[in-house]
């Protein structure tokens, strides 16, 4: 079922890493940058895609990619996640291992072990691609431009958290780019190298060949994120070319889910378990594989699941007994600020009710929120029921039915999917447009809103664009970007959340936390140079 990686050859000799054991004191060692292997081309191409969907190659109970931190809490979607929403308005979480806290009250600085292990497992992942590149850039050209897509997203990501770049193109001692050389980078690498090579833009199930691969749409929605940024990265605006790009995707084959299927909304339908065999798996552009029995993994869906519900949350309407259809997966972790539930709700009235009736009261297909029992506030960060909680991901199928294991998810994690075009389009256009939504990005917005079943507004200005945003795809690992793209995240800003800067009511923090500390371990990589402020 979830080809792409389910046959992955093993890949032991490329595996310089120790086992390691839970254990607060993260002192991650990326790859060496000088290994040389002999590997299967194909085993080896698999593994650059795996890595960013399991921690190793024993799935969830196995070995880990880094060394000196446990497998579930390495996992590269988990420690994106952390990164991008736990510093936001829309989430917060309560658990005491170390660097959460400092995470959701901006206090993170050069100790923070998870951005020191999201820093390794970019880099690490970076590793692997130029392996692969090192002993099979010949052997196919489409595989090749595949690889250098994931290189060029863990490159993105590696500069968007922390600014500059240790950058390598083989497997040599890296030098450090600035952001401006990384971006200049990645868009020649991308326009020139990449995306000419990649297959035609085609969306897939599960069932067909090359689901899970990336093809030309992923590159152009790529190309859109990275220049709808660029004002940020380079502090040049490149709001035509993220238009472009995202027209792009648009136009492409790809298609908006918008049919619902046995109660279950079309937006709920993308993140169940079946989410790679029904229609929704046609909006996903690069959709990250899970099953539960064959790719399993503690720090992708399964983390975005069972770290946002506790037994007490029941989201299948026609099971009062399941929870999200995990077998004790509920570890009560991530919540929401009452400022994203007062993105669908702008008096904070939303009702005690379970998620399967929170959009209806809401009027809004993704206001996928547990009330019962909790309170809307997040009065003390430790207690789970301070804060509406996410039963987005589940792993229940369209069918009603729980996934095929009754510890690990099936639902696939849409990394990139076609709904993100429409929000970029609408947002580049009115930024040359004098920050109102031109005719064709309110078109853009309200299909959004079309098939969340939500009220079509004739109008939306910037900041309404921002709050699409958080409509859209919250709790998707991408909050941080978006708040900081429009002046409300660091610095001096006019928008606070509970909690922000750590007191209740919020404060602004300062501008340098934009970027994230470089991690005390890799210092050394940049001459020990720290990025300002911290």
């Amino acid at each position: 079922m979830k080809r792409i990686i389910k046959n992955i050859v093993p890949v032991a000799a490329l595996m310089l890493l120790g086992m390691t054991s839970c254990t607060k004191d993260l002192d991650v060692t990326p790859l060496d940058p000088n290994m040389d292997t002999s590997v299967n081309y194909e085993g080896l191409f698999n593994k650059c895609y795996a890595t960013i969907a399991m921690a190793g190659n024993g799935g969830g109970n196995g070995d880990c990619d880094i060394d000196g931190i446990d497998g579930g809490t390495s996992g590269y979607v988990r420690q994106m996640w952390n990164s991008n929403e736990l510093p936001t308005d829309e989430a917060i979480n309560g658990w005491g291992d170390d660097g959460i806290e400092q995470s959701c009250f901006n206090t993170y600085d050069e100790s923070h072990p998870m951005l020191n292990g999201y820093f390794a497992r970019l880099t690490t992942s970076i590793t692997y691609c130029n392996q692969y590149l090192a002993v099979a850039a010949d052997h196919d050209a489409t595989m090749t431009a595949e690889i250098r897509f994931l290189r060029c997203l863990h490159y993105y990501l590696l500069m968007d958290a922390f600014g500059r770049v240790p950058f390598a193109e083989t497997l040599s001692t890296p030098v450090i780019y600035s952001r401006e050389q990384i971006f200049n980078w990645l868009v020649t690498e991308l326009t020139e190298n990449v995306e000419p090579y990649l297959s035609e833009a085609k969306p897939k199930k599960s069932t067909e060949a090359g689901y899970g691969r990336v093809d030309k749409a992923a590159a152009w929605l790529l190309l859109s994120r990275l220049y709808l940024n660029a004002k940020v990265y380079i502090g040049q605006e490149h709001w035509a070319e993220a238009a472009t790009y995202a027209k792009k995707v648009m136009d492409s084959a790809y298609k908006l889910h918008t049919t619902g299927s046995n109660g279950w909304s079309a937006y709920q339908m993308l993140f169940m378990g079946d989410n790679g065999e029904t229609d929704a798996a046609y909006e996903a552009i690069f959709p990250l594989l899970q099953d539960g029995l064959r790719t399993t993994s503690w720090g992708t869906s399964q983390f975005l699941s069972a770290g946002s519900f506790d037994a007490d949350m029941h989201a299948n309407p026609n099971d009062p007994e399941g929870t999200n259809g995990l077998s004790g997966q509920v570890w009560g972790g991530n919540r929401t600020r009452p400022q994203l539930i007062q993105k669908f709700f702008p008096n904070l009235d939303a009702p005690q009710v379970p998620s399967y009736q929170m959009p209806i009261v809401a009027g809004d297909d993704r206001a996928i929120f547990d009330g019962v029992g909790r309170e809307i506030n997040n009065l003390d960060r430790a207690t789970f029921k301070n804060g509406y909680a996410v039963a987005k991901f589940i792993n229940y199928k369209s069918d009603g039915s729980a996934g095929h294991d009754a510890t690990f998810i099936d639902t696939d994690f849409f990394f990139f999917r076609k709904a993100e075009a429409y929000l970029t389009y609408a947002e580049a256009t009115a930024r040359q447009n004098g920050g109102t939504a031109t005719a064709e990005g309110i078109q853009a917005i309200n299909a959004l809103r079309s098939r969340a079943h939500a009220t079509q507004r004739s109008g939306y200005s910037l900041n309404d664009i921002l709050d699409e945003w958080a409509r859209e795809f919250y709790f998707e690992g991408r909050r941080r970007v978006d708040l900081i793209r429009f002046d409300k995240f660091g610095g001096n800003t006019d928008y606070t959340w509970q909690w922000k800067g750590g007191t209740y009511a919020g404060r602004n923090f300062d501008s340098y936390r934009n970027i994230y500390a470089i991690p005390a371990a890799q210092l050394p990589t940049y001459n020990n140079e720290q990025n300002p402020g911290y």
